[in-house]
């Protein structure tokens, strides 16, 4: 049978990084949002707090940009730090 949640019962693996990394940079949910959507990325706060919480899936399309958003890889976006 396929899972499709973490170990921990989430929807992603990199809600609790992307909620750490932007919490570092002193920025609201709705701020991220923002920035993300001037990045090219259709996405709201709303988006973002299920995001972080793990209620929702991230897409590749998703992950890349956020990523590029903030400075890093894919891959460190993905780690399970």
């Amino acid at each position: 049978m396929f899972i499709n949640k973490s170990a921990d019962g989430k929807n992603n693996i990199c809600g609790e990084t992307i909620s750490r990394l932007r919490k570092e940079l002193g920025i609201s949910q709705r701020q991220l949002a923002d920035g993300l959507q001037l990045s090219g990325l259709d996405i709201d706060k709303n988006a973002i707090q299920r995001i972080e919480a793990g209620k929702r899936f991230v897409t590749d399309i998703e992950i890349s940009v956020i990523a590029e958003f903030f400075g890093i890889t894919p891959n460190d976006l993905l780690s399970l730090k």
